[in-house]
C-alpha cells in the first residue's frame, strides 16, 4: 500500500487526493515551478521520493512514468515579476493554488509539501518533509523540479554566461562571479539581497 494512504487514512482514504509541492524558492533566476498529482492507486509507481534525494536520470525516467501513470497531473508558476512583487513565499502558495486549479480531474482532499497553505475551498493541510513521506507529494516534487531544470538548461544557451545549466540559479560562487561580470539579466529576481546589489553593474 502506497505511503499516502498508510499515513493519511484517518482524514481521507478516497482516490482524489492531490499532492502538491514547488521548486525553486531559492535561486536567485528564474520561475518557481509548482505541480499537483493525483495518483492512481490502483497502478502504482515505485521509487517515489523527495526529488532532491533521486538522481537526474531517475528523475526524468520517474518524470515520464507519473504522467502516463497519473488520473491527473497539472505544472504551474509563478514568473519572476511576481515573485518581485509578492515575494517568494506569497508567489509560492499562488503558482501552488494554479496547479490544484488546473488538474483535469479535481481532488476531494489536497496535501501540501511544508507547513503553509494556499488561500483556497479545498479540503486540505500540510505536511512538513511530506515530499519524502508522501507518494503524491514525491510526484509532484519531481515534475516540478524537472520542468524548472529543463527551463533552467534552457536559458543556458538565452543567457551564455552565467551557467544557468549547471546551477540552476541557486546563489553558487560560479553564479555570484558571472554576476559580478556581467550583471542581472532579465530572469533575475531583483528582490533578492545578492541581485539587488549588483543591479547598478547591469544599468
Amino acid at each position: 500500500m502506497s505511503k499516502q494512504y498508510e499515513i493519511f487514512i484517518p482524514k481521507y482514504s478516497g482516490q482524489l487526493m492531490a499532492g502538491v509541492d514547488e521548486v525553486g524558492r531559492g535561486p536567485l533566476a528564474g520561475d518557481v515551478v509548482t505541480a499537483a498529482v493525483i495518483l492512481d492507486r490502483n497502478n502504482p509507481i515505485e521509487g517515489l521520493r523527495d526529488s532532491k534525494k533521486l538522481s537526474e536520470k531517475k528523475r526524468e525516467i520517474l518524470f515520464e512514468e507519473i504522467q502516463q501513470k497519473a488520473l491527473a497531473f497539472s505544472i504551474a508558476r509563478a514568473s519572476v515579476d511576481e515573485i518581485d512583487t509578492l515575494n517568494i513565499l506569497q508567489a509560492s502558495l499562488l503558482a501552488m493554488a494554479r496547479a490544484v486549479e488546473t488538474l483535469p480531474i479535481q481532488p476531494e482532499y489536497v496535501l501540501v509539501d511544508g507547513n503553509k497553505l494556499p488561500k483556497w475551498t479545498y479540503a486540505s493541510e500540510s505536511v512538513v518533509g511530506g515530499d519524502d513521506r508522501v507518494d503524491c507529494i514525491a510526484a509532484a516534487s519531481i515534475l516540478a523540479k524537472v520542468t524548472r531544470d529543463r527551463e533552467m538548461i534552457a536559458f543556458d544557451d538565452q543567457f551564455p554566461g552565467y551557467g544557468f545549466a549547471g546551477h540552476k540559479g541557486y546563489p553558487t560562487k560560479k553564479h555570484l562571479e558571472a554576476m559580478d561580470k556581467l550583471g542581472i539579466c532579465e530572469i533575475h529576481r531583483r528582490s533578492y539581497g545578492p541581485v539587488k546589489i549588483r543591479i547598478g553593474t547591469s544599468d
